[in-house]
């Protein structure tokens, strides 16, 4: 069953937390890093992006070497303390949506990936798995929690909430407005309570974070092979995480904009969608599905509502009954042309987060010709098919909570 285990953290002092955690690297716009490397030096951005210090943009193994040694540098003048305990830290965001994410950071074992105790719901690419593990083996941290999600438990919750109930060691809101919390748990009796708790789960789900665990796992077994003395127990042979209960895990739908019809006209478009869908049109008025194998399309100023006709489809499993699933196998790829969503430049996505109306401005904008948008995967659909050992078409859930980075970082 899962093992999941207390570790020492390296972690910012509480006074430069705030000004050290960083969003992820490509989340920010190139102004909004600008600004961030011009006028805070004590920001998580300096670490990632080595360059700035010589006014110079650097790629591959010279950066992973640049990343390491700015990383030193911070640890070197203070900006970072070492855990000398083993702890799970107790992590609670309140995003400035108002949602609340209770959970624990600690190290996930890569055995559990590799028997799929750990399990993954979301194809990786081979490229991306391979450069990031280079980049981890050169830097010898990571900064960033793969998001896990357990089913929810009372036990657990208890402990976690009582923990909160004391001063947390750290406590920061951010220019994005999420305020976050931090509390280090080192008493040994909850300790083990906590690990015993998860290694009686069947299994816990990766959420967010596919290509990270992915990493993990394939450097883990390139280290051992290369270390004589190897016994388990080595730090390489755990990733971080963030688990938090299915509960707390916020869900939203990727909606998708495809730059051209194919050669076909608008009126041959929507008679080649009658086959397999019931269309209504909705002209101007926003439509947003509201059950599974219900379709939002945007058209040439119009909204239409697409229904599957469900008599002529029969699903073998939770991938076939998948809305985004449907989506590419019956509209994306033999109409529009789409036959690598992955990598095709005429398919782009958008989460649900930035909603309809960013479809509609892309559609009425000309960047594309029609928008779809989809209700969002549920939690029991995404277990469904992590069990049936299925994987998801790309850019299918966006999840929140989102971590800061640097806030703890997990040496190996």
């Amino acid at each position: 069953m899962p093992t999941i285990l207390p570790f020492r953290a390296v972690r910012p002092t509480r006074d430069k937390v705030s000004l050290l955690a960083a969003r992820s690297y490509d989340s920010y716009t190139e102004a909004e890093r600008e600004s961030r490397l011009r006028d805070n030096p004590f920001s998580f951005l300096h670490i990632v992006n080595p360059g700035y210090k010589y006014q110079k943009e650097i790629s591959g193994v010279e950066r992973y070497q640049l990343v390491r040694n700015r990383y030193l540098e911070f640890k070197e003048d203070g900006i970072f303390i070492h855990e000398e305990q083993p702890c799970y830290y107790v992590y609670k965001i309140v995003n400035r949506d108002g949602l609340e994410f209770n959970g624990i950071v600690a190290a996930t074992s890569v055995e559990d990936y590799e028997n799929d105790r750990v399990k993954r719901h979301e194809d990786t690419i081979e490229f991306r798995e391979t450069l990031f593990k280079q980049y981890l083996k050169t830097v010898g941290f990571n900064a960033e929690a793969v998001l896990l999600t357990y089913p929810d438990h009372d036990s657990l919750e208890a402990i976690i909430a009582k923990v909160m109930e004391t001063r947390a060691e750290y406590e920061f809101t951010t220019t994005y407005r999420d305020t976050h919390y931090l509390w280090c748990l080192q008493e040994p009796q909850t300790v083990a309570k906590i690990q015993n708790i998860f290694a009686q789960m069947d299994a816990v789900y990766i959420a967010d974070g596919h290509h990270r665990s992915s990493s993990s796992y394939l450097l883990a077994k390139e280290l051992q092979e290369e270390n004589s003395d190897h016994t388990g127990n080595e730090p390489y042979n755990y990733f971080m995480s963030y688990l938090i209960p299915e509960s707390d895990l916020k869900i939203y739908e990727f909606n998708r904009l495809v730059s051209d019809l194919n050669g076909m006209t608008k009126e041959e478009f929507l008679i080649a969608l009658d086959t397999h869908f019931r269309i209504e049109k909705r002209g101007t008025e926003y439509y947003k599905p509201s059950k599974k194998h219900h379709f939002s399309m945007y058209l040439d100023g119009a909204f239409y509502s697409l229904y599957l006709r469900k008599s002529q489809h029969h699903f073998k499993n939770a991938l076939d009954a998948l809305d985004a699933h449907i989506l590419y196998q019956l509209i994306l790829k033999p109409l529009l042309g789409i036959s690598d969503a992955r990598n095709d430049q005429r398919l782009s996505y958008a989460h649900g987060k930035k909603d309809l109306a960013y479809v509609k401005t892309q559609v009425d904008s000309g960047q594309a010709a029609v928008g779809f948008g989809l209700l969002p995967v549920s939690i029991h659909e995404m277990k469904q098919i992590a069990d049936e050992g299925g994987t998801m078409p790309p850019k299918t859930t966006y999840i929140e909570p989102k971590l800061r980075s640097g806030v703890t970082i997990y040496e190996f």
